[in-house]
């Protein structure tokens, strides 16, 4: 059932209400859909693994009001955590923390450490204030496939998986958050999103580069993500010659796409995965094209690297 959180004012009590019971609720962020669960409740949260078919080696980032509830999940609060929430709470930035003891390990993947992050969409705070408990949220789909920027997308991807749909419109930011390593003294980005490199080293100084670890700190690693679920490939420079009687959709900026992004990078963001998503129903075979270079387009060209990842 999707509801309008706007124009329903029981609507974020009744998906509180769902989700104290231990069940599973679709609430909109400024980043993507989410797919949430009682962050502290082991069962909860695998109910969420199961809908989505997550492997459950993938970790999922717990939301929560700001700084105070997050330093509550964490054995140890760093004083760049604290830098961080405070230049970019709330907003697109998990912030990967020590976990406290009472974090389940469904929620890290087993690994110590735990994404945090406090979200701007006034639909998602106000459902955090109303369940006055943290949600642990992936994207709203099924693993791997294209996240979910409005309601509509998250009810054709999970179907009656997801009981409950709040519906807060269209996503404005339409890509992943910023996910960012702040267990040391310099920042380390595990995944680009909203915000840039450059606005996270004038508050925390150079990044470091991302080091592999055994056990994933944060979502978005897997060579395979963000894809359409029809065969996708890279489109290389000049093309190729596509085979007679196969449909293909390309999409990218150049002569040769047949479904076109801005070359703004937030307004690209903001339109890519509804792209995808119109790709994947027109065509045979989906094939994308490189993003244009420049620090803005880094998530971009992250998630079309993904898109066309080995299956």
């Amino acid at each position: 059932m999707t509801i309008r959180a706007g124009d329903d004012p029981a609507a974020v009590a009744r998906a509180a209400a769902l989700l104290s019971a231990g069940g599973i609720v679709v609430f909109p962020t400024e980043t993507v859909y989410g797919l949430g669960a009682l962050a502290l409740d082991a069962d909860a949260v695998a109910r969420v693994f199961a809908a989505k078919g997550r492997p459950a080696s993938n970790p999922v980032i717990v939301h929560v009001l700001g700084e105070r509830e997050a330093a509550a999940l964490s054995s140890r609060w760093t004083p760049l955590a604290s830098a961080l929430a405070r230049a970019f709470w709330p907003g697109p930035l998990p912030i990967v923390v020590d976990r406290a003891a009472g974090v389940p390990d469904v929620v890290t993947a087993g690994g110590e450490t735990v994404g945090l992050r406090a979200p701007s969409h006034p639909v998602a705070r106000a459902l955090l204030a109303a369940v006055g408990a943290p949600i642990a949220a992936p994207s709203a789909n099924r693993s791997e496939e294209i996240s979910p920027t409005t309601a509509a997308h998250a009810a054709r991807a999970l179907g009656p998986r997801a009981p409950l749909i709040l519906d807060g419109g269209p996503c404005a930011f339409g890509v992943e958050s910023t996910v960012v390593d702040a267990t040391g003294a310099r920042p380390e980005i595990l995944r680009p999103g909203s915000v840039g490199r450059a606005a996270l080293e004038a508050v925390a100084g150079p990044t470091l580069p991302g080091a592999s670890r055994p056990v994933s700190r944060a979502p978005g690693q897997r060579s395979r993500h963000y894809a359409p679920t029809k065969p996708t490939r890279a489109w290389p420079p000049g093309g190729v010659a596509i085979r007679p009687g196969v449909r293909a959709a390309v999409v990218g900026w150049g002569d040769g796409a047949t479904h076109r992004l801005p070359f703004d990078a937030a307004a690209c963001a903001r339109a890519l995965y509804a792209t995808l998503r119109e790709a994947e129903a027109d065509g045979d075979e989906v094939w994308i094209e490189p993003a244009p270079a420049g620090d803005e387009w880094e998530a971009i060209a992250d998630r079309l690297t993904r898109a066309v990842g080995p299956r």
